[in-house]
């Protein structure tokens, strides 16, 4: 087989693979997922594309390493592929962790649980069981029954009311705002929700 073509083909698959931008949409929603008070939808497309680039380009890195090809290229392969790496794992465990913090709020909201993968959902069930069973054992036994239930605050509690988020809006600033391409904007989350999970802005 000729290495160089090989190499070539190698490149044209990458090259191909950055024209898609996958890069920065996956900057925005790593950054949009961090600042969002709450889960957005998990975007998994995104992620498949993210994971065949880093497949790609740990691909490439190997042959050019075996072919001699000229460090500097290597190294300008190597860095794409360590940001791209660390922009998905952190959006990952971004995630993650606002699954583990709101776990039980996140069950019970339809809308948010469809906002998950299915391996996120998975996590969530395993995490809800066991800080479920830690409460049990740990605080909530000690308790009185009424006081016994993990979601209630108590038994005399109609809706499960521990852990509930709620969203404050701010009372300043009303009047509507004419949003300008690349402008910065401190603006309530509520407000510009249908935008940026629409993708027509991103949170910094």
């Amino acid at each position: 087989m000729d290495s160089g073509a090989g190499e070539s083909s190698a490149a044209d698959d990458y090259e191909s693979l950055m024209s898609t931008t996958d890069a920065e949409l996956l900057k925005s929603a790593w950054r949009n997922e961090k600042a969002a008070p709450e889960i957005l939808k998990f975007d998994a497309d995104l992620v498949q594309r993210s994971r065949q680039q880093i497949q790609l380009m740990e691909e490439m890195v190997d042959e050019f390493n075996k072919n001699g090809v000229d460090p500097l290229t290597v190294s300008l392969y190597q860095m794409d592929l360590d940001r791209t790496m660390f922009l998905l794992r952190s959006y990952l465990r971004t995630r993650l962790q606002k699954i583990e913090k709101y776990v039980f709020h996140i069950q019970k909201t339809l809308q948010l649980w469809n906002r998950l993968s299915k391996q996120e959902q998975m996590f969530a069930r395993r995490c809800a069981g066991d800080l479920k069973h830690h409460l049990e054992q740990s605080v909530l036994s000690k308790l009185p029954d009424q006081y016994q239930s993990h979601l209630r605050q108590s038994a005399a509690s109609e809706d499960d009311d521990m852990g509930e988020l709620i969203a404050y809006q701010s009372k300043m600033g009303e009047e509507p705002v004419n949003i300008e391409a690349d402008d910065l904007y401190a603006l309530p989350y509520k407000s510009i929700k249908p935008l940026v999970e629409s993708g027509q802005i991103d949170l910094v």
